[in-house]
């Protein structure tokens, strides 16, 4: 059925040769929210052994490992200017009662403005909140969702970058469960983890960077301002109902922007594809509901990261460097889907676990082309300044995949020796930080040694991705890797 002659031009106007990749977009949303089994020879499900569960849906007693994941992606429409759907979307849905959540900045622009005419338009009424924080933290959360209780809405519209959608999912889900403490869903141990039970609203995510992926996720991340680190909320059931992602957005993107959120897309591609393989992630969980949004990389994750990553090498310095390159920036905006669907499912590991402390203990920094009121380290920038280090020290577990990532993004691995692979990859790194621009390591945020104990210590609780790590990390691997990242170059 499919060929080498189905080019992915033909299906989202682009210029891949991505065949399999279309074979996987379908397989994805035919078994949209179904569980993907893969046994192996000696696993422990009824059809390889007299192991049985006592109940179905329950995991295999004794097993200690999981032995399946789960395959969860919202729905996706791609194309120049289908922004101007959501009114129709949201009358096909039902909805009378629409919150509009966006940020100061964006409640001026097109995006915005285009959305309104559009609800408008089809008869929609709705409400406006535009005071969502860039990095949100628990309070800017707060906010947002004690607007969300007292508008009763049946619908959400998210337009923005990742901060203005995880904002939304947060507000949808307290929302739907207003008797429910705040800690109840952040994830543990910073939070009591609790799955979620209760049925949400419709959500349409409108993506204006190209970075967070998360309008395909279940993931919804803030800082946590009690212990100064970040920290989220993850379930399934968060992840919004439709993607609309529309690549007239990306021409209202600064170049630091389009910088900043491309190193997004990266890590979440390296971190995905190099995770601990879902057959190794434990606790078994003991229900699906428990099968966690983060479950480690698998067959069909794999798939959405590498391609992912075969864009961000051949576009992201083009849409850095020319704001006119439609090609580039339109790519990298479903390049940003791309590796959500990959990370939202596989998860990430250490570049994410790390750079949650990196940005809830700024200081003074204040990145090029965002304009806030307060001290900020991009989330993307957070994420891949330690990448060098982190896969360094990762790479002995999965060598072979530490290389192959490492091809992709230019490096000549033809008489590469698997022993090498770290190094390798952590140069190429490097080489594109420097072509780019980059800050040179923690130490140009305004970080020191001194300020290490604190950064392992925001660490810690991140447990959530660091047990994705391919390799294990004491909190003398940690202190070494963040000195190994004060200075890149």
């Amino acid at each position: 059925m499919f060929t080498s002659s189905y080019y992915f031009d033909s299906i989202l106007g682009l210029g891949c040769n991505v065949s399999y990749i279309y074979a996987a977009y379908l397989l994805v949303f035919w078994f949209h929210s179904t569980l993907f089994f893969f046994c192996f020879p000696r696993c422990q499900c009824p059809s390889h052994s007299h192991t049985y569960s006592q109940a179905p849906g329950f995991s295999p007693s004794g097993k200690t490992t999981d032995y399946a994941f789960e395959m969860a992606v919202s729905n996706i429409r791609y194309g120049a200017g289908v922004t101007k759907e959501v009114g129709m979307d949201l009358q096909n849905m039902g909805a009378t009662n629409v919150c509009l959540m966006t940020d100061k900045n964006l409640s001026q622009l097109p995006p915005v403005q285009t959305v309104m005419d559009s609800l408008v338009k089809n008869g929609i009424n709705f409400k406006v909140y535009d005071n969502v924080r860039v990095e949100p933290t628990q309070r800017s959360f707060m906010e947002a969702i004690e607007f969300a209780k007292k508008g009763a809405f049946d619908a959400y519209v998210a337009v923005g970058g990742g901060s203005t959608m995880d904002t939304c999912k947060a507000a949808n889900l307290y929302a739907s469960s207003p008797h429910s403490e705040f800690l109840d869903y952040v994830s543990a141990p910073i939070g009591k983890g609790k799955p979620v039970t209760v049925p949400l609203k419709p959500l349409i995510a409108v993506p204006t960077t190209s970075g967070t992926g998360s309008e395909t996720t279940g993931v919804a991340v803030f800082d946590y301002e009690h212990l100064k680190v970040k920290t989220g909320i993850a379930s399934r059931a968060i992840k919004p109902t439709l993607g609309l992602i529309d690549p007239l957005h990306t021409r209202h993107m600064p170049d630091g922007v389009v910088a900043n959120s491309g190193f997004d897309v990266l890590c979440h591609a390296l971190e995905s594809y190099t995770a601990l393989p879902y057959h190794m992630r434990s606790p078994c969980p003991s229900s699906p509901i428990a099968r966690p949004a983060y479950q480690g990389s698998n067959p069909i994750s794999d798939i959405w990261a590498v391609h992912a990553l075969r864009i961000v090498a051949k576009y992201l310095k083009r849409a850095v460097r020319n704001p006119d390159d439609v090609e580039a920036r339109s790519n990298m905006h479903l390049a940003s889907a791309f590796a959500g669907i990959g990370f939202g499912n596989a998860g990430v590991h250490l570049c994410h676990g790390m750079s949650y402390p990196i940005s809830g203990l700024v200081k003074t920094y204040r990145a090029k082309d965002y304009n806030v009121d307060h001290p900020l380290v991009p989330h993307g920038l957070s994420v891949v300044l330690t990448s060098p280090a982190v896969f360094t020290f990762t790479a002995q577990m999965s060598p072979e995949r530490h290389l192959e990532t490492a091809g992709i993004l230019g490096a000549d691995i033809r008489t590469a020796r698997t022993p090498d692979a770290g190094p390798i990859l952590a140069d190429t790194l490097r080489k594109f930080l420097f072509d780019l621009d980059v800050d040179d390591g923690l130490a140009a945020l305004g970080y020191s040694k001194a300020d290490i104990p604190a950064l392992v210590k925001g660490t810690l609780p991140q447990e959530r991705v660091t047990k994705l790590a391919p390799r294990p990390q004491s909190e003398e691997d940690l202190s070494a890797l963040f000195e190994a990242s004060m200075k890149l170059y």
